[in-house]
C-alpha cells in the first residue's frame, strides 16, 4: 500500500507542478488523470485529461515513468486502486 500512496502523490504533485490542478475542474481533472493512469495508455493521457495542455518532453517522460510503474503493479494491487477510485467517483455523483 505504501508503494500505491506514493504513487499518487507522485502523480498529484506531477499535476500540481505542471500548473494543471488549479481552477474549479481541478477535482475532475485528477480523477480523469488517475482513471486513465490506471486502466489506459500513455497515449490516452495526452489524448484525454492532458489533451488541451502542452505537456513539455521532461513531463512526458516522467508520465511515461509514472505509468510504467502502476503497469508493473501486482493485478491485485492495481484492482484495489480501481475499487478506490469508483468508491470515489461515486461518492462525486451522490454530492
Amino acid at each position: 500500500m505504501k508503494g500505491s500512496s506514493t504513487l499518487l502523490l507522485g502523480a498529484l504533485t506531477l499535476l500540481c507542478s505542471c500548473g494543471l490542478a488549479t481552477g474549479a475542474d481541478s477535482r475532475e481533472l485528477f480523477m480523469e488523470f488517475l482513471q486513465t493512469l490506471l486502466v489506459g495508455s500513455a497515449e490516452e493521457l495526452y489524448e484525454g485529461p492532458l489533451g488541451k495542455y502542452n505537456v513539455n518532453a521532461d513531463a512526458k517522460a516522467a508520465l511515461t515513468e509514472l505509468k510504467s510503474c502502476i503497469d508493473g503493479l501486482q493485478p491485485m494491487h492495481k484492482a484495489e486502486l480501481i475499487k478506490l477510485l469508483v468508491q470515489v467517483l461515486g461518492s462525486e455523483d451522490d454530492a
